[in-house]
């Protein structure tokens, strides 16, 4: 059977067993756990909007724009933040920097049951999005320390799919929530509360839930997490040694030269952090992925607020966010997995965003909300329910493309370093949070949000010509390496390598193809070019 460790390489039967053995307790203990992490960073994140739903502003004392200037807050500090957070991981390690992160961030969430002020809500906010910063780039990072490249797309959309899980469950139990407590939900948003039928607001009880949730789940971190393959402790010596083992040999495809003697997620150097920040195919890849994320970060957190006009209660409201999410979480796991068989990272973005841009004009075309004076007009009463449809197409492909752009920078920075560098780099792409922040202002809350979703669509559609030309520019650029390596001889072709294990600079103009299926690096010689070209265009 092919390995996916080395192209055309085979494994032994033992390793091969040995291999399925590893590989099925990362899948059963690690990713699950790493998942469940994600989750609740996504839930934390998000929560305001279920909370607003509920009544926040107005039970609290604030204006309904504190929320919007609290969400840009927050994505300005988790922006900015992200590359220091993600060397402050890269330094301390996933062990120990992301569970006290969490640990302290859930102290963060359960403070908001006492916010009575706005200059309250905004330390908070800022402060786990301070925490929060280094999470996702940390998380990732170390993932990938311990599958291989042809099987780290469809795990790391379990992963990452657990911010569109996120909403399914926040929504359920929002729902949950709100129904037990419905006294507490029976003003309008902007009126006055009615007396209470306890002590607590429902808003008051979701905060309280879920960060005493995640300060729990953080704890068990510290004793859950292996700092490598290496000292996993629910692996058996021989399991322990395959795990590093067979990353080695991953990396080692990956660029022939490269050769880790240690699988570590800790170590930084001066040259990891400038050959990541002069690389323009980083920047490129930034500015696309932050038009991309709009829709996903707009939704994650302000979908109750558009779904309100569909549903009598915030409960319902809730609960209606769920199906949308369960779609873009179905899609997201379906478009991975298409990535990783045919080993091609930018087809699937392409075919999701136009997904999303099918889905933007149901939403902008079709009628948000019944007419006072028609309350029972069924034409109208149908076009709502389309509407809803329409949401849950255009979620169903928002989730897509920040993923696999994670999988191209990690699949063409083997170095762990320079992949920890790259992925915080690319964590600027929330900065489409801000931008969210913006368009869904409730000054748009009127119309349905239908400003919001016209300027959101054409973010969008610059995002697919973005990401259409980064396509025809990596292909151009094999090409043109696959020409010149074709004619050079054996003599040259060694004296490259030997100048490769000493970093020459030539290397990255002349041996290193970025194959735009997997966008991995690899420097094969003229003669195994055929061997290595797994994708074609």
């Amino acid at each position: 059977m092919p390995s996916d460790l080395r192209p055309g390489e085979a494994l032994s039967p033992d390793e091969e067993e040995l291999n399925r053995r590893t590989v099925r307790k990362l899948d059963v203990i690690l990713l699950p756990f790493l998942a469940l992490l994600f989750l609740f960073n996504s839930l934390d994140k998000s929560n305001i909007g279920s909370a607003e739903s509920a009544h926040f502003t107005t039970d609290a004392g604030l204006d309904r724009e504190d929320v919007n200037t609290a969400v840009a807050l927050f994505f300005v500090f988790f922006v900015t933040l992200q590359p220091l957070g993600a060397a402050l991981g890269r330094k301390y390690g996933m062990k120990r920097w992301v569970p006290a992160c969490m640990a302290i961030w859930g102290l963060c969430t359960t403070l908001h049951i006492w916010v009575h002020a706005a200059w309250q809500l905004y330390i908070l906010r800022i402060t786990i999005a301070t925490l929060e910063a280094g999470f996702y780039p940390v998380t990732v990072s170390y993932l990938s320390l311990f599958y291989t490249r042809f099987e780290f797309g469809r795990r790391l959309a379990i992963f990452y799919g657990q911010a569109a899980v996120a909403g399914a469950f926040g929504g359920i139990l929002s729902y949950a929530v709100f129904s037990r407590f419905p006294g507490q939900d029976a003003h309008e948003i902007d009126g006055p509360a009615p007396p209470p039928d306890s002590s607590w607001h429902s808003w008051q009880i979701l905060f309280l839930i879920e960060g005493c949730t995640t300060m729990t789940i953080a704890l068990t971190g510290f004793v859950w997490l292996p700092e490598r393959g290496k000292t996993a402790w629910f692996l058996s010596p021989d399991e322990r040694e395959w795990a590093e083992e067979r990353i080695r040999r991953d990396r080692e495809g990956e660029v022939e030269q490269y050769r880790p003697k240690r699988v570590s997620d800790r170590g930084l150097s001066a040259h990891d952090v400038f050959s990541v920040l002069f690389s323009w195919k980083v920047y490129y890849l930034l500015i696309f992925n932050i038009l991309s994320a709009i829709p996903s970060t707009a939704f994650s957190i302000f979908l109750p607020l558009v779904l309100a006009p569909l549903s009598s209660t915030p409960a319902l409201a809730n609960l209606l966010t769920a199906p949308p999410y369960i779609c873009a979480a179905a899609t997201l796991y379906a478009f991975t997995s298409w990535s990783d068989r045919s080993r091609d990272r930018t087809a699937p973005i392409l075919a999701s965003l136009i997904i999303v841009l099918l889905g933007f004009a149901g939403t902008i075309f079709l009628p948000s909300q019944t007419k006072a004076s028609d309350p029972g007009d069924g034409s109208t009463s149908g076009h709502l329910v389309l509407r809803y449809l329409a949401l849950c197409v255009l979620l169903a492909g928002t989730f897509i493309a920040s993923p696999l752009t994670v999988a191209w920078l990690t699949n063409n920075f083997p170095a762990p370093g320079k992949r920890a560098i790259a992925l915080g780099v690319n964590g600027w792409g929330n900065v489409a949070g801000v931008a969210a922040s913006l368009l869904f202002s409730p000054k748009y809350q009127a119309d349905g949000y239908r400003t919001s979703f016209v300027w959101s669509a054409l973010c969008v559609l610059l995002a697919f010509a973005g990401f259409a030309g980064f396509r025809a520019l990596i292909v151009a650029e094999n090409e043109r390496r696959r020409r010149t390596l074709g004619r050079w001889s054996e003599d040259e072709v060694e004296a490259e390598r030997r100048a490769l294990s000493l970093h020459d600079p030539r290397v990255a103009l002349h041996m290193q193809r970025y194959l735009i299926g997997t966008g991995i690096a690899v420097t094969p010689a003229p003669v195994l070019s055929d061997a290595h070209a797994w994708s074609t265009v």
